[in-house]
């Protein structure tokens, strides 16, 4: 029986990465932290972008974002662009602030406050992450995060830099 979950676990992950490669991201201008407007243009990476959709609210998310600024610091040299995207509401946006400062996350974060990016793509989990190629093209999707994921994640962007 676990076998069996795991391998709809996997067929489902499977179904998620590849219905959604090839398609690309739609134009976006979010504020920073800042108050300074930014869109993807301005942000995008010379080879790869990761885009991460999280919540200061979610415990994964805040497991996998010092990983995702390891790899942004090791990779930015390489054309790698991390890019983070809070979707705290109202009531929680205030703590976006200091939980990246307590985290030292040193790429870019952007607010969409009512997920709007986040949902014109049907993305229901924290974290989602998405891999997008120099051309905007979505190569990679993964929601949620479990120690471990990173590798699979730092494989797939290792393998689009070269």
């Amino acid at each position: 029986m676990k076998n069996l979950i795991k391998a709809i676990l996997l067929l489902v992950g499977i179904s998620i990465a590849a219905s959604t490669s090839g398609q690309s991201l739609e134009y976006f201008s979010l504020e920073d932290l800042e108050g300074e407007w930014q869109t993807f243009d301005d942000l995008k990476g010379s080879k790869v972008t990761v885009i991460d959709f999280w919540a200061t609210w979610c415990s994964p998310c805040l497991k996998a974002m010092p990983k995702l600024n390891t790899l942004y610091e090791e990779l930015a040299d390489e054309g790698l662009e991390v890019i983070g995207i809070s979707c705290d509401g109202p009531r929680s946006v205030g703590l976006v602030d200091p939980v990246i400062n307590s985290m030292s996350i040193t790429y870019p974060i952007l607010k969409d406050i009512d997920c709007e990016l986040k949902n014109a793509h049907g993305y229901q989990a924290y974290p989602t992450l998405i891999i997008l190629d120099n051309q905007g093209e979505i190569t990679f999707v993964h929601e949620g995060f479990r120690s471990g994921d990173e590798k699979e994640i730092e494989e797939h962007i290792r393998a689009m830099l070269e």
